[in-house]
């Protein structure tokens, strides 16, 4: 349920509706907006619940939450969520572009990468030190020495680091090092990972699974938002379908869709999406124009050497023009990048 507070409610009335919800065994969640405070009651539903709220001091109405996602649905915050970390932010008016190889190959390597994403616009670094794998025979990533390769390509340029933590007992020290932490589609219903992450209170980007509907999708944020963690971010990255042109299928109409029933920023990583370098710059020039609150890039100085992903990485050179014309791009949809 949703208790809409009177615009002129006062502060001993919004909490007395607080303490209120909570000894009826629901959890309260204060919301405080421009113009009024709402109250979710949070719960397993039960007969009676909304009758025992409506005659409270200062309530205006209650209404209940139809969709299966609680605190990731925009029925219970409109005003949209902007998720901080350093000097990365991500949901406002300006489109984050987070950047980098798929793999940390070598503190050299992701510190001179580091330096020309930073001058070419990116806002955040992305890099793993971590790296699930189909074959157990490919490159699994330098795991914590990795770690301290992106902490040193943060300390030369101030861009945050994003990158993928894959068990719950990697949180603690992924989280030392990492300024977002990102799951990633094949860990996406791994629910410990995401209370972890959750309780971590980090910032996360979440990825969609490869075979996940959108319900399942807010589902998995609601875990990482039910423990106390509100800074979650989504990130469209393509989904399996039957179609063998692209590695996946990047499906744009999820990116509107998204931002009417959430309001959870929204980024699309068109690098996994279609796996095909070529594509990369046509499908993020789409997701600006869609409404994407930003973009995961995979860009390597030498693609065809790279660890990993080679084939669908862009280069430097080809970043800056893509950053170039997605520029114009928001400039025409009123953002700015």
């Amino acid at each position: 349920m949703i208790v809409v507070m009177k615009p002129d409610a006062t502060g001993a009335q919004i909490e007395h509706m607080r303490q209120h919800i909570a000894s009826l065994g629901m959890t309260p969640q204060v919301i405080t907006g421009q113009h009024q405070t709402v109250i979710a009651a949070l719960g397993e539903e039960r007969a009676g619940l909304a009758e025992a709220l409506e005659p409270g001091e200062g309530v205006e109405k209650v209404l209940p939450i139809m969709a299966p996602y609680k605190r990731a649905s925009s029925e219970l915050k409109r005003e949209r969520t902007v998720v901080k970390a350093l000097g990365f932010e991500v949901g406002g008016k300006k489109v984050a572009v987070i950047a980098g190889p798929c793999s940390v190959e070598s503190e050299e390597q992701i510190v001179s990468i580091a330096r020309k994403l930073k001058e070419l616009g990116a806002t955040a670094l992305r890099g793993g030190a971590f790296k699930p794998r189909t074959s157990p025979y490919s490159f699994q990533g330098h795991k914590e020495k990795g770690l301290q390769m992106l902490a040193a390509a943060r300390a030369e340029t101030g861009l945050a680091i994003v990158t993928e933590v894959m068990a719950p007992e990697h949180v603690p020290m992924v989280a030392e090092y990492a300024d977002v932490l990102q799951i990633g589609a094949r860990n996406m219903q791994n629910y410990q990972l995401l209370q972890a992450v959750g309780d971590s209170g980090k910032p996360t980007l979440l990825k969609r699974g490869m075979s996940a509907t959108i319900d399942e999708f807010l589902l998995a944020a609601e875990y990482i938002l039910d423990r106390g963690n509100p800074n979650v971010i989504l990130c469209e990255r393509g989904i399996r379908t039957y179609e063998e042109h692209t590695r996946f299928t990047l499906p744009l109409a999820t990116v509107p869709y998204l931002n009417d029933k959430s309001h959870l920023p929204v980024v699309v990583d068109p690098s996994h999406g279609t796996g095909k370098a070529k594509l990369v710059a046509p499908m993020s020039k789409a997701s600006v124009a869609a409404g994407a609150d930003g973009l995961i890039i995979e860009v390597h100085e030498d693609p065809e050497h790279a660890a990993s992903d080679g084939a669908q990485t862009i280069t430097p050179a080809a970043f800056g023009q893509l950053m170039a014309q997605c520029r114009r791009i928001a400039e025409a949809v009123d953002r700015t990048m």
